[in-house]
């Protein structure tokens, strides 16, 4: 007989998994094992709780059975491996294992310092999105046992350190907080223009990383650059509607139908980013936010305050300098000075993105709005052949294609 959960309960087992979770890796120390008994408290409660109703306490019925499971494992063990003494040694109150949300604790531990940015991903994903292996290694295009392996590394990468659940001080907490939204914004990233594939987007990694975002805002509701990412994440996410057409084929910002853009993230996404100026701009991704806000705001793409957006570049980029940074201020160049001057920002970052498809791709889009047609159509081809994007590369090549046709006309 098949049962159905009540109203909204997967929504709520999906928001508390990884909170239950933190708690049991926490308090065992052992995550395969903590993984394998939430997923059997999630199995109890879509047995009991359709028959039953929803416990007063879900979240805490959830730590209880999971809670038995492990000690039912460590018991188990304990002649081989003499763990429960360990395991008890860490014990805490009752209460506060069921009161304490272990959440921003099990994003830190996925993302600790320890770990590469490709495994604390993966890790995140699995621990904290509750997305399973097969559905990351297919979001990064690897196989599954691939995917795998580096998840399984990470866990025992993290059952070497010493206490990896403490508090860090200040000054780590900065830098693990700032690991935490990195890998959520290369998540979303990777979503919102895919690497490689036929597809431009996968929706289903942005609107991941878009719920995780949320997740470490409601945690920390007050920090700039939790908001700012949280507000950068909806406001360019609301354009994906807009940055396909009927064949999948890639529009760019300039030619997007913007009566497609969705409204609605677009002002929570200003509402978040505004909250913020209170204390000024003082991180990069409050910033992105900020010049996410003024294309959002443009009814037209020749509405847009380009003047703005180009003294917002020139503060991120003292900020925080890296190459795409001087990549995109190249383009806001370009449209406050004129193309020619764009180009000589763009010339500066040779060594710096040799063989980089987008600089290539900007180089095509600056010659043409120079008139420089050749120079235009070299670009762009150049472009098409190094990015590793079908939707990217049949724009590049249709671009220059119809370059040559103008041309020819």
């Amino acid at each position: 007989m098949t049962r159905t959960l009540p109203v909204g309960t997967e929504d709520l087992l999906r928001e508390l998994a990884p909170q239950v979770l933190g708690m049991l890796v926490r308090r065992f120390g052992d995550f395969d094992t903590a993984e394998d008994a939430l997923q059997e408290a999630m199995i109890a409660a879509a047995r009991q709780w359709p028959t039953e109703g929803l416990p007063d306490n879900p979240r805490g019925w959830l730590i209880q059975v999971a809670q038995r499971r492990m000690a039912d494992v460590v018991r188990a063990e304990v002649a081989r491996r003499r763990r429960e003494a360990t395991v008890f040694e860490r014990d805490v109150p009752e209460t506060e294992a069921v009161d304490r949300d272990d959440t921003l604790a099990l994003f830190f531990l996925c993302c600790h310092p320890a770990l590469s940015s490709a495994s604390a991903i993966a890790l995140t994903l699995r621990a904290v999105g509750g997305l399973t292996t097969g559905e990351i290694a297919h979001a990064f295009m690897l196989p599954e046992t691939t995917m795998a392996q580096r998840i399984s590394r990470a866990k025992k990468r993290l059952s070497t350190l010493d206490r990896p659940f403490a508090r860090p001080g200040d000054a780590e907490w900065r830098e693990r907080l700032g690991s935490v939204l990195h890998v959520l914004y290369l998540i979303f990233s990777e979503g919102h223009t895919t690497t490689s594939g036929p597809d431009l987007h996968r929706a289903d990694l942005s609107t991941e990383a878009i719920r995780l975002a949320r997740s470490i805002h409601g945690l920390l509701p007050d920090d700039t650059e939790v908001t700012g990412l949280l507000a950068l994440m909806l406001l360019t996410d609301s354009r994906r509607g807009a940055r396909t057409g009927t064949h999948g084929e890639l529009i760019p910002l300039a030619e997007q139908n913007r009566a497609l853009w969705d409204r609605v993230a677009i002002t929570e996404g200003l509402r978040l980013t505004t909250s913020t100026l209170a204390q000024g701009l003082s991180g990069p991704y409050q910033l992105q936010a900020a010049i996410a806000a003024l294309h959002a705001k443009a009814i037209r793409a020749e509405e847009t305050e380009w003047g703005r957006v180009l003294a917002l570049y020139n503060m991120f980029e003292r900020m925080a300098p890296n190459p795409m940074v001087t990549l995109n201020r190249a383009v806001a160049t370009a449209m406050v000075h004129g193309p020619v001057a764009g180009l000589e920002l763009a010339d500066t970052l040779d060594d710096q993105l040799v063989g980089n498809h987008r600089l290539d791709a900007v180089r095509g889009h600056l010659h043409e709005m120079a008139g420089d047609v050749d120079a235009a159509i070299a670009s762009y081809t150049t472009a098409a052949g190094r990015t590793t994007s079908t939707p990217e590369r049949d724009y590049l090549t249709i671009r220059a294609a119809r370059l040559r046709t103008a041309a020819r006309d």
